[in-house]
């Protein structure tokens, strides 16, 4: 039975990835839209998100156009699976924090149709109660559920000059 399905595969075609130039990713890829970059090799590239749930938020991304994860060719997953380890490393470094969210979407919640991981540095529970009277906010203690509201609300657009000193904070611990 498995010679039977290994031979089936043996004189298949092989894939060829494109580039999609429609793609704000694979612009990004080719060098024709800007990105803070903090990590590359010939398989990954890794950037800060512009519009970041939290300062440090960064995205990685295989160098293939590839809209779908269950698609993505298992050489490019490993790529990409190692780079999310080796940037979340040197994220938790950079800032001081070792709580992280992790997420990739597929179809769903997808902005860019492109494989793409998300390393999000999590806000302690702590800190975001300490910040809370600053917010204006009265009353006891936030919730978990208010505090993500909270820091969803409350994004903005990456700034040029943290982007510039966060990227060297992140590539000196790569």
């Amino acid at each position: 039975m498995t010679s039977f399905i290994i031979k089936s595969h043996a004189e298949r075609p092989q894939h060829t990835w494109k580039k999609d130039s429609r793609c704000a990713f694979c612009r990004i890829i080719n060098n024709e839209s800007p990105s803070n970059r903090v990590f590359e090799n010939d398989r990954v590239v890794a950037f800060l998100d512009i519009m970041p749930l939290r300062r440090g938020h960064t995205l990685v991304i295989p160098k293939v156009h590839c809209s779908k994860l269950s698609d993505l060719h298992p050489e490019y997953a490993a790529a990409v699976g190692e780079a999310v380890s080796k940037v979340a490393h040197a994220l938790t470094q950079a800032l001081g924090n070792t709580a992280l969210n992790v997420v990739c979407n597929q179809e769903y919640a997808q902005a860019v149709p492109h494989v793409h991981y998300h390393i999000i540095p999590a806000p302690t529970y702590e800190s975001a109660n300490l910040a809370a009277p600053s917010k204006n906010i009265q009353g006891p203690p936030l919730t978990r559920r208010q505090m993500h509201r909270m820091e969803f609300e409350s994004r903005e657009e990456l700034d040029d000059e943290d982007a510039v000193a966060l990227t060297q904070l992140i590539r000196a611990r790569l």
